[in-house]
């Protein structure tokens, strides 16, 4: 049985049934818990911290509650990772918040940047344990594709990611500082004069990782960076993608209502549970329900339908037109991602040709339905391609 699966509920009403999934999906993610954000001299990383608690750490040490509101400025809007920075707050202040606090970030340890300019990050941890994510540019914009957990528990078959087992989740801070350690790399906080290019624009949580699987650090991590006052970034411009954890995709929906991916990759449910496991759990009908039902979805704001294409799996036009079936009178567009292969993937890139007359047919039905460019394969940054080697043996070591 897969590590974060759980039995179901014969006697429970279909209400009842999705709260007690919710409880038990949050009882097994508990034992996967970050590391407490706390380092070895007593110090505390204020860093993924609500502005709540912030104030409320500040306060044990003394401080008015207008400092809190200063200290967070300078964190998430102007990027500071030191108190000397804080030009606004006196140094004797300055130096007892260093002397009882530190402003985090993950190390960079490896830093690769691709022939079409995509940078992969090797983000590693306080406990040692690593992350990858990936920067996406485009002409005046781009992605930061942001990882949630260290490895991943869905084994999608296609999926790299999916080949290595889950070690934890990721905390508040670790989900926050991948995106703070990009703008880092590109030097994109606000410079004296408060002018920022802001290329860093869009963040996707497509990362490695189930994200509903880490519901609660992700959620804080994604309402830090929609603060205003602080990095800012609308939820207009976060789309998170999941394999399809439905009862968490309601509570998802209503409690942040973000942009939704669906990592859909096949019409079928007897294809799906070969490659994305978890719909033995959750099939295609309970899956397509949710969708229906997520609420900020709209013709402004389609749900994104992610499938990986497959040589002589999933890419017939029979294929193509149950999808269409599928999504019919949902706000809804289709990403088609030639399969990027990776060492010793079983798979193969469907062939244009067929990617093309896929395409063609869910067009023609009214849906857009671009073709995804692979972006940094050379150096396996493209979709489905992340993956490090932490071992969960470390992280009980």
């Amino acid at each position: 049985m897969n590590e974060m699966s759980t039995p179901t509920v014969a006697s429970a009403s279909a209400a009842d049934l999705t709260e007690a999934e919710r409880v038990r999906i949050m009882a097994k993610t508990a034992r996967f818990a970050p590391p407490p954000a706390v380092l070895a001299d007593g110090r505390k990383d204020l860093v993924g911290l609500s502005r709540e608690e912030l104030g409320t750490a500040l306060a044990e040490v003394g401080e008015a509650a207008f400092r809190a509101k200063q200290v967070w400025h300078w964190i998430y809007h102007q990027g500071a990772t030191d108190f000397a920075r804080m030009s606004t707050i006196a140094k004797p202040t300055q130096a007892k918040l260093a002397e009882h606090f530190v402003i985090g970030r993950p190390e960079a340890a490896v830093v690769q940047t691709s022939t079409d300019n995509t940078r992969k990050f090797l983000f590693r941890f306080r406990d040692g344990q690593e992350a990858e994510t990936v920067y996406i540019p485009e002409e005046d914009r781009g992605a930061v594709c942001i990882s949630s957990q260290v490895g991943c528990t869905l084994s999608c078959r296609f999926c790299h990611t999916g080949t290595q087992t889950l070690v934890r989740n990721l905390g508040p801070a670790e989900i926050v500082g991948q995106f703070m350690g990009a703008r880092d790399s590109y030097g994109e906080w606000p410079s004296p004069r408060g002018e920022s290019p802001r290329l860093l624009s869009n963040i996707v949580l497509m990362g490695m990782g189930e994200p509903l699987y880490n519901y609660e650090n992700v959620a804080k991590a994604m309402r830090i960076v929609m603060d205003g006052e602080g990095i800012g970034i609308s939820r207009r411009r976060i789309t998170l993608s999941t394999s399809g954890v439905v009862p968490m995709m309601d509570r998802a929906g209503a409690e942040l209502g973000v942009n939704l991916a669906v990592s859909l990759h096949a019409v079928r449910d007897a294809l799906r549970d070969e490659i994305v496991p978890l719909n033995r759990k959750y099939p295609i009908k309970e899956l397509m329900a949710a969708c229906r039902r997520y609420p900020s979805a709209s013709n402004a704001r389609r749900i994104t339908f992610e499938y990986v294409m497959l040589k002589g799996l999933n890419d017939t036009p029979e294929d193509a037109r149950e999808l269409v079936r599928l999504i019919t009178g949902l706000p809804a567009k289709v990403n088609l991602i030639p399969f990027n292969p990776w060492p010793g993937s079983p798979y193969e890139t469907s062939t244009p040709a067929a990617i093309n007359r896929f395409s063609q047919i869910v067009m023609d039905a009214g849906f857009s339905s671009p073709v995804r460019a692979p972006r940094g394969r050379d150096i396996l940054a493209a979709c489905g391609q992340l993956r490090t080697e932490t071992k969960r043996v470390r992280a009980a070591g």
